[in-house]
């Protein structure tokens, strides 16, 4: 079993009185499987810290349910919180296994879990991350709680997942650099960002940037209208223009091409990427990552007899069952898109 070592110490604020332990959990495992996202660190720290305070052992796994699979545990001594909250990713790093819903899979992977005395688990991560955590806990019953770490803001039943600010940050510090070669050069930008089949990061980064349109899968994307709006815009002598575009739009490049032929104006597409995963997590990234791992914390001890998720809803941190998060689907805040067209100018 692997020992993470630093010499650093810290103490941390809990957002919540902690309840007198009775009949306590001994041992609890960590896991974050699927896509890393910026604040996840700080919802890892947060976990050491209050098992640390409450003398429960805290395993670590690594590499997600593949690292579950090869017992890839750690023990999560020496590490301390206040080192975790500016380090961005994961610590226990993430890999997504296709397999980990056969029930052989399952099967083994429960077996693991109960050999070596697990009695909760925590599980950060995403949509993918979260039905497998519910298929796991069909053959375990080990007490599970989830708690929503995402870039993609997708995850039904939160207001808001660990790593959406941090990644809407970093999208909108890009257009703004881009911003300023698109005046120089008179162009239009497509930027594309991140938030696999769903428009919630370029929604919120369209209308902060000041993009002229915004593109995502929700809404079908007028091309015409916005064709002409930006004509008419040049026209007037806006010769600049910043057209935000989520990766799930397709055929963003023909987009791209059909713009400038009914423009007459340079359009250079730029792919943001992977730098959206990465950088110094948020206040706001931190904070959340701080409070639903404590909130979840405080789930897990009470043994739930169902798994859980912890989310924010209306400014509060509440509890749901996974199940009911799973089924659900996410509505993208239809009034942001038309407050955005509102707002910009070409239409």
């Amino acid at each position: 079993m692997k020992e993470f070592k630093t010499s650093q110490n810290c103490k941390v604020l809990t957002l919540k009185k902690l309840t007198i332990l009775s009949n306590i959990m001994e041992r609890i495992a960590l896991i974050t499987p699927g896509g890393d996202a910026p604040g996840i660190n700080s919802a890892i720290g947060t976990i050491i810290h209050l098992t640390r305070n409450d003398k429960i052992e805290l395993i670590g796994i690594n590499d997600g349910y593949k690292g579950l699979i090869d017992v890839d545990f750690c023990e999560m001594k020496g590490i301390t919180y206040s080192w975790l909250m500016g380090v961005s990713g994961t610590i226990l790093h993430c890999e997504r296994m296709h397999s980990f819903k056969e029930e052989k899979v399952l099967k083994k992977a429960s077996k693991i879990l109960k050999n070596k005395g697990i009695e909760g688990l925590i599980v950060i991560g995403g949509n993918g991350s979260f039905k497998g955590a519910l298929d796991l806990f069909k053959f375990s019953r080990i007490p599970t709680v989830a708690i929503p770490a995402t870039i993609d803001n997708d995850i039904y039943g939160t207001d808001e997942t660990i790593g959406f600010d941090t990644a809407c940050n970093t999208a909108l510090e890009a257009i703004n650099r881009i911003k300023d070669t698109a005046v120089s050069f008179e162009r239009i930008f497509l930027v594309e960002v991140m938030g696999r089949d769903r428009g919630f990061i370029a929604l919120e980064v369209g209308i902060a940037s000041g993009a002229e349109a915004v593109l995502i899968p929700e809404v079908e994307p007028p091309l015409e209208e916005i064709a002409k709006g930006l004509k008419r815009a040049r026209l007037r002598g806006n010769t600049n223009a910043i057209i935000v575009a989520a990766e799930g739009v397709s055929k963003r490049r023909e987009i791209a091409k059909f713009f400038e032929d009914k423009t007459g104006a340079e359009v250079r597409v730029s792919v943001l990427g992977y730098i959206q995963r990465g950088g110094s997590p948020t206040r706001r990234s931190r904070m959340l990552g701080v409070e639903f791992a404590s909130y979840a914390y405080e789930i897990l001890k009470e043994s739930p007899t169902r798994p859980k998720m912890v989310g924010l809803q209306s400014g509060e941190i509440v509890t749901m069952d996974l199940e009911k998060s799973i089924q659900g689907y996410k509505e993208i805040d239809i009034e942001k898109y038309k407050l955005h067209r509102k707002l910009s100018n070409i239409y």
